[in-house]
């Protein structure tokens, strides 16, 4: 009894100390994924500067605050806004799909778009990830905001195959229409919470930043 005890006491500092030593890498492994994403949203941008924003205000972290940002701004080699990376979530056919997406102030409209976590069925709803057609309706998906910045002028949706008409719209993919409509629902819900709040900060996140060597 007392050896089997030994044992599954061993046995659980075991797990304990592979979960402690495997999690700091996970974590690693997600930075690393998601500020390539930043620049694959933002093909424009050469620097990422990090930001927190909630309705108190909008802060500028350091780049070892990047686990707690939730805006990341790109800026070009001249230092000028080349637009925002935002994540938005929904719920797929199977789980979460998680997507970035990038947003251009200038212009009011997502730029681009990549997913971060998607368990959807491998040759149907990961589609969205790959299909040329599909991610062509990022090249300049409208989201502009309202008279009165509180809202999106026109709620991003995702239409049938085919079916698209408006420039909000997505056009959703034959077969995995689920996880098609998942990313629609990321992006209207992600959209309309945080644009609203980003509109009364504009100006400070379009302000040229100066250029260090080493910025990144």
């Amino acid at each position: 009894m007392i050896a089997l005890a030994t044992i599954s006491i061993a046995s659980g500092l075991f797990v304990v100390l592979t979960f402690q030593l495997t999690k700091s890498r996970i974590e690693a492994n997600k930075q690393a994924a998601l500020e390539q994403a930043v620049f694959a949203v933002l093909p424009e941008a050469s620097v990422r500067k990090n930001y927190f924003l909630d309705t108190t205000g909008l802060e500028l972290l350091s780049d070892e605050s990047f686990a707690e940002a939730n805006i990341f701004a790109g800026y070009d080699a001249k230092g000028e806004l080349s637009g925002l990376a935002i994540e938005g979530s929904a719920r797929g056919y199977q789980d979460i799909v998680s997507v970035l997406y990038g947003y251009s102030l200038s212009n009011e409209s997502i730029i681009g778009i990549t997913v971060l976590q998607s368990s959807e069925t491998p040759g149907l709803g990961d589609k969205v990830e790959t299909d040329p057609d599909f991610l062509a309706n990022f090249v300049k998906l409208e989201a502009s905001l309202n008279q009165d910045r509180t809202a999106l002028e026109n709620d991003i949706v995702t239409v049938k195959n085919g079916k698209k008409t408006k420039p909000w719209e997505i056009d959703g993919i034959s077969g995995a229409t689920v996880t098609s409509k998942a990313i629609g629902t990321a992006l209207r819900e992600s959209t309309n919470q945080t644009l609203p709040l980003l509109a009364k900060h504009k100006d400070s996140l379009q302000m040229t930043i100066p250029m260090e060597k080493g910025d990144e």
